[in-house]
Parts: C-alpha cells; structure tokens; sequence
C-alpha cells in the first residue's frame, strides 16, 4: 500500500455509464473503471453504516466528503435496453438497517463498487458488524453476492469490498481454479441463496499463475497437490507475451477462462438467460487496492 495521500475523487472522476449491448448493459463503476454486465433495473440499496455512537463519532469528521463521493460515483444513468435509468441513490439509503439487500445483478455490483471505493480511497465502514447484525446472522444468511477468489492474504473479499457479516459467500481456491466442490460452492449461493451476482476476482501478482507459467516454461513438475493448480491454468497461459508480461496478461486471460466456465454450467446460465444472475470478471490491484472489470 503505498505511502502517497490521495485526494478525494470528486464527480468528475464518476462519468456517466453509456449505452452498449443490444442484451440490456449496465455500465457501473468499480474503483477507477466501468464494470459491464448484463442484468434487470432495480434501485440500488448500497451496504449499510454501523449503528453504534462510538462508529458515528468516528466518522463523523468524514461523512459529507464520504457521501458526496458515493453519490458521484454511482449516480451516473445506466442505460438498458428498455429506455429505462438508473436513479441516483436517495440519500435516505445509506444505511442497511432502513432498506433491503441488494437483489439485482445491478445493486450488487453497485454495492461492490461503493464498497471497493470506500477501501482503495481509506474511507472504509466496517458495515454490519455490530451486536445486533450478530444475533440477527445466527438465525440465516442472506448475502448478495458470490466472490469467487484467490486464496491469497492481500486479497479479503469482505476488506476489498468494505463488507460484513452475512454479505458476501465467498468462495476462494488458488489461481480461482475450478473443480467439483467450488462449482458446488458457487451453485450453492446462486440457487439455494437466491444471489444475483458471481464475481470472479483474480488480482495482481497471483502466485498461483507466476508457478503454472513458470512450471510451463521450464517443464519442471510442480510438487504434490500443486501441480493440479498448474494443470489447470495452463491452458489460458498467454504465450505471444515473455516473463512478467506474460504472468500479468495470464492472471487476466484466467479470469476470462474462469468466468466463460461458469457462465456455461447449464443452471447458471439459464439465471443468466433470466436476467437474474450476472456472472463478471474483475481483477485487484495490490498497488492501489482498486478492482476493475476484466471484459
């Protein structure tokens, strides 16, 4: 992280979405980029603030920097195919306690990307982590959206993404390698737990694809259970790039990889096909803590 101050981002760093695909785009901002998906339009209900005076004394110095920056950032008009906008968000929902979980594609990532420009821009609020969302959690979950991630210690989807408890069923294998029991995780939160988005989210500096691309080059066998890993990444290994070129545009042909898999399993893709489900591939960045879309 580095050691450099960031000015506040303003609204001239949030330009509107514009129009795209013929299948209804939803362009949304996620740190400093637009993130495209395919979904329905329903207002967003952006993650909640903590409740308790000792978290309001806290951040009260900076709560209207905080707010005219989310309002700038995800108020932009996203255009459907129907003619249909986006509105701004009301500035009575700012907290979880007074409005419901995001249940579209759209609110999702909308929350993502709020949450994620709290995190990168050291605004984070820490939601639903009081006594009262503890009690409430025992008794069921209800997270908007599936993580697919990255076992890596940088990468903490609830951190990234400025989350809670009972937000995000997050799912994390190393390089997002796929197999039987994560395809099962992620069926799970989709079709039991009625969620609206899966986000595959590879990052910067993956060790897992630096190993597959090395164990490629060299033919060296990779010891035990890693070796699978490597099997595995090695078909999206980018070779018209060479050494850290070839790693970096690997992580991101991965997560290309990884998300036209799941986008094709037969149950996914008909909530896909519904517009209730969207599937998106994003990628961290270590250096500036911002995630973006991965086309």
């Amino acid at each position: 992280m580095g050691s450099a101050k960031r000015r506040p981002r303003s609204a001239d760093d949030f330009p509107p979405s514009g129009h795209g695909w013929v299948t209804r785009r939803i362009n949304l901002r996620l740190g400093r980029t637009f993130l495209s998906v395919k979904s329905e339009d329903t207002p967003l209900r952006p993650s909640g603030q903590q409740s308790a005076t000792s978290a309001r004394a806290r951040f009260a110095a900076s709560r209207p920097a905080r707010r005219g920056f989310l309002r700038a950032g995800l108020s932009g008009a996203a255009a459907l195919g129907t003619g249909v906008t986006l509105a701004a968000i009301p500035a009575s929902a700012a907290s979880r306690g007074t409005s419901r979980r995001p249940s579209t594609p759209e609110e999702a990532l909308r929350a993502l990307a709020a949450g994620n420009a709290r995190w990168s821009t050291y605004r984070e609020k820490h939601p639903d982590e009081t006594p009262t969302v503890r009690q409430t959690v025992a008794s069921g979950q209800h997270p908007f959206a599936v993580i697919l991630g990255c076992v890596d210690s940088r990468v903490p989807p609830e951190l990234v993404f400025d989350q809670g408890l009972g937000d995000l069923l997050t799912v994390r294998t190393a390089g997002e390698v796929l197999d039987e029991a994560v395809l099962g995780s992620v069926a799970y939160g989709v079709l039991e737990l009625q969620i609206p988005l899966v986000l595959v989210l590879g990052h910067q500096s993956c060790g897992a694809v630096k190993a597959a691309v090395q164990a490629d080059t060299s033919g060296e066998e990779l010891p035990a259970h890693i070796q699978y890993l490597a099997d595995q990444i090695a078909p999206n290994i980018d070779r018209t790039k060479d050494g850290d070129a070839r790693v970096d545009s690997t992580i991101d042909a991965n997560i290309r990889a990884v998300r036209t898999r799941l986008a094709a399993e037969p149950d996914l893709a008909a909530k896909v096909n519904a517009g209730q489900l969207a599937i998106v591939g994003a990628r961290y960045e270590l250096t500036n803590q911002v995630v973006h879309h991965i086309a």
